[in-house]
């Protein structure tokens, strides 16, 4: 009997991680089909591509990569059977050209529209979502990109961040939460107290369900905000008040998703004023959104 354990024990040693591989996702293969690493948060791993090659400017403010140029791909599931979404940012030229060879390899479009007004060149999103093992998933992303000015090098090593300048610190203040200070660009990912499913798939925060708000310096002291709060159909309204209290642009209402549930709606906004201003006026519409 004790025998009999000893050998039940060793071959589950053996198996384990072989059984782990078949209920995780393998990256390495991704990042060799993309050319660069992405970052694992729980089960889904996010891949970047920022446009660092455009200079998008609005109302006198250079916007910068982090801001509102960050093309994304997050993967979850298992390496034979993996769900793709994210979003490209492109240029008008580059929108049918991508889409097309999205199409050709099987991937669902899921939406198609701006996320700012206004700004110079004219910026537009696609959102996509492709099924099939992870690493034939990321060939055909690279392969879309590859047809698009989206640099698709190797991105050099991250320089050290330099201590936040002092406005970061009034931002956080007045929004009440610690956000990250990366590149210029002071970002918060909140995700909400409810579960998202698509396809009987959990959605979780990383792969674009989270309310994503981020600040930058502009002139004159000043700091400008964009983003999308994610919110369901009792919440639109509320939060476009919070936001019109404070003087805060929305910019755009859509979906990103087809078949989620429950049913989201993603609104856009913009903001220039000063660090006090801009944070009390996310802080406000936070309130009126059901996050952790």
């Amino acid at each position: 009997m004790i025998a009999s354990l000893r050998f039940l024990t060793l071959i589950c040693i053996l198996t384990l991680p072989t059984l782990l591989r078949a209920q995780g996702m393998t990256t390495a293969p991704i990042d060799q089909a993309l050319g660069r690493s992405g970052q694992k948060t729980g089960d889904v791993y996010r891949v970047s591509f920022p446009r660092t090659d455009l200079h998008v400017s609005l109302k006198g403010v250079a916007i910068k990569p982090g801001l509102a140029l960050g093309s994304w791909a997050a993967f979850l599931g298992t390496d034979d059977n993996a769900m793709v979404m994210g979003d490209l940012v492109l240029l008008e030229e580059e929108l049918n050209p991508v889409m097309a060879k999205l199409r050709s390899a099987g991937f669902e479009i899921s939406a198609v529209h701006n996320h700012l007004m206004e700004e110079s060149p004219k910026i537009l999103n696609m959102h996509y979502m492709g099924h099939g093992p992870a690493t034939q998933l990321a060939t055909s992303l690279r392969a879309a990109l590859s047809v698009s000015k989206t640099p698709l090098d190797k991105p050099a090593a991250a320089a050290e961040e330099p201590a936040p300048p002092a406005w970061v610190k009034t931002v956080e203040d007045a929004v009440g939460r610690k956000g990250t200070y990366k590149g210029g660009v002071l970002s918060y990912g909140v995700p909400r107290s409810d579960t998202i499913t698509m396809a009987g798939m959990t959605i979780t925060p990383a792969a674009g369900v989270g309310e994503a708000i981020n600040f930058q310096a502009a002139d004159s002291g000043n700091v400008a905000t964009t983003g999308d709060f994610v919110l369901t159909a009792d919440e639109v309204n509320p939060v476009i008040s919070a936001l019109q209290e404070h003087s805060i642009q929305v910019t755009a209402l859509h979906s990103h998703m087809l078949t989620e549930q429950p049913r989201l709606f993603f609104m856009h906004f913009w903001y220039v004023a000063s660090p006090e201003s801009v944070g009390a006026g996310i802080k406000a519409a936070l309130s009126k959104v059901q996050t952790k």
